[in-house]
């Protein structure tokens, strides 16, 4: 059986600090249908999540990075 993944950037308007962009990548990366959540270094302003879409639509993963009031949009893949 495959799975069908989906990519996405979340673009984070302000600047985190660090254990801030941590956080919110390990709070999304808990979200059910998640694969992973990263960041480079070199982009802090970047947070690309693979997820299921069959588990998780992607406006889902921006409510949960804004309910942390976080300020974001989506960029598609």
């Amino acid at each position: 059986m495959s799975t069908n993944l989906a990519d996405v950037i979340v673009h984070i308007d302000e600047t985190l600090p660090l254990d801030q962009l941590t956080t919110l990548e390990d709070h999304i990366h808990r979200i059910g249908g998640v694969v992973s959540a990263c960041n480079r270094d070199d982009q802090p302003h970047l947070i690309t999540v693979v997820y299921d879409p069959k588990q998780v639509k992607s406006s889902d993963i921006l409510v949960r990075v804004k309910s942390e009031g976080v300020h974001a949009e989506l960029v598609g893949l």
